[in-house]
């Protein structure tokens, strides 16, 4: 008489474990696409980060695949903050009325914020996008000038991206140098101020 085979039992514990699998893959998917931005853990300790969320209109994502340059700007909006701007780039991700960002912001404290990862393009500076850094700094008034503490932060954060990057005071440029747009307002209008901008860094 042929032997008969014993089918074997599933263990009544696979499909649970099969189901705390997906639901732990549902949480990790669902975790890494809500929470916030995290450190990139590669700035100096006296920069704040307070990185956008990945959108179309100020964080689009890409990566910037050299650095050639960096680039200064004036936020052009007399009496805000480090932290207003950082808002207003960070609500684009919703209103979509325009694309705009920046790598930094200087408040009018010398706080300095940064918005998009050292290794994103930013929305800042045209066609210089994909091979620069670009630094917004704030200003009390409609002469675009900076107060003393945004200017001694400007000097200090640029002479460390010109550590980092390699770069000399040449390959630091205004905003107006690449579109002609009269940014940094004060420093486009009065261009021996950005001279010793320029001479500032290399003392």
């Amino acid at each position: 008489m042929p032997t008969r085979v014993k089918k074997r039992r599933r263990s009544p514990l696979l499909p649970a474990l099969i189901i705390l699998v997906l639901i732990g893959a549902a949480f990790l998917i669902w975790r890494l696409a809500f929470s916030g931005p995290q450190p990139s853990g590669n700035l100096p300790d006296w920069v704040t980060e307070k990185l956008l969320p990945v959108n179309p209109y100020s964080r689009p994502g890409e990566p910037l695949e050299e650095v050639n340059g960096v680039v200064v700007h004036y936020v052009g909006n007399p009496g805000t903050t480090a932290q207003q701007n950082n808002s207003y780039f960070r609500n684009l991700a919703a209103t979509g009325e325009t694309y705009a960002s920046s790598h930094f912001l200087i408040g009018l404290d010398g706080e300095i914020i940064c918005n998009v990862p050292l290794d994103e393009i930013a929305y800042c500076t045209g066609p210089r996008n994909v091979d620069t850094i670009s630094i917004e700094c704030c200003h009390p008034d409609d002469t675009g000038a900076f107060t003393q503490a945004t200017y001694d932060s400007l000097i200090k954060l640029v002479r460390w991206l010109m550590d980092e990057y390699h770069l000399d005071t040449d390959q630091v440029i205004r905003h107006y140098d690449v579109t002609g747009k009269e940014c940094p307002l004060y420093y486009v209008r009065n261009p021996e101020a950005w001279e010793q901008f320029k001479a500032d860094l290399q003392e």
